[in-house]
């Protein structure tokens, strides 16, 4: 099974899928080989990446929280945090990291209920990426329900700095804290949530062992799914502690990083 981050690393900075990683997938899906994406993005979000793809897989998203199957829009699996552990979680990242907006993803029932449903933010959030579908809510309210994904946004400071600064002040038995992009944005998702727990269900779903999995990735979000693969492959654009945690570097993004390593792989 090949499991495969999405922005930084099956895609191209142009967000699109080489030519060259769509005809190795052709090829390992005639082997008979699973494909899977493993991704920070939510379920929501994932179509325009598999409308470039050969097949409509079972998806890793938000991080591990939702187990998604895109070819009949129906949630396998979601790992929740309740309202209490987000208001703690608050609480301890203004303590720690000073003032901070929040947001959450929902995961409600499908991909493509209302976004404004999907997606709440607290007043003063600054998007960090083009913003689509959300509402705007009083904090109070956005972490009031149970969510996949909890947002924490810091815009004077990148989210490396605020990841290193955070982590050692969550206990992992009431959040997990990781990021996916340089700017001040940090993830949150609930106990020992993330894309190896994901990852590690589809391989039992589909009676593959561990051994012949194979996972790539270039953000901190992806360290676990990396240690816990058979082959973990860090891109040549990944952090350097994900580069630390995988068994081999690759070819960047914008170099088909991926394609190379699954040619020789199989």
């Amino acid at each position: 099974m090949i499991a495969c981050d999405v922005d930084g690393t099956l895609l191209t900075p142009a967000e699109r899928i080489s030519q060259r990683t769509r005809e190795v997938f052709l090829r390992l899906l005639d082997t008979g080989a699973e494909i899977a994406l493993a991704t920070g993005r939510p379920h929501r979000w994932i179509y325009p990446v598999l409308e470039q793809l050969p097949v409509l897989p079972v998806c890793v998203t938000a991080n591990g929280a939702v187990l998604y199957d895109a070819a009949s829009d129906t949630i396998l699996r979601k790992h929740e945090l309740a309202p209490e552990a987000m208001s703690e979680v608050v609480a301890t990242a203004r303590e720690v990291l000073g003032e901070v907006a929040v947001a959450c993803e929902r995961s409600g029932e499908s991909a493509f209920d209302p976004e404004e449903n999907l997606f709440v933010v607290s007043p003063g959030y600054m998007h960090t990426w083009e913003a689509q579908g959300y509402s705007v809510h009083s904090e109070q309210t956005v972490i009031g329900e149970p969510a996949v994904k909890l947002l924490l946004r810091n815009e004077k400071m990148s989210a490396p700095e605020m990841w290193q600064r955070l982590r050692e002040h969550i206990d992992p038995e009431l959040a997990h804290v990781t990021y996916s992009m340089n700017e001040g944005l940090i993830e949150v998702g609930a106990p020992g949530v993330n894309k190896a727990l994901g990852v590690a269900d589809l391989s039992e779903m589909h009676g593959i062992v561990r051994a012949r999995t194979i996972a790539f990735g270039d953000m901190a979000n992806d360290i676990e799914m990396l240690s816990w693969a058979g082959f973990g492959v860090a891109m040549g654009n990944a952090r350097p502690e994900v580069k630390a945690a995988a068994d081999f570097v690759t070819a960047t993004n914008d170099e088909d990083g991926v394609a190379r390593v699954l040619e020789w792989w199989y």
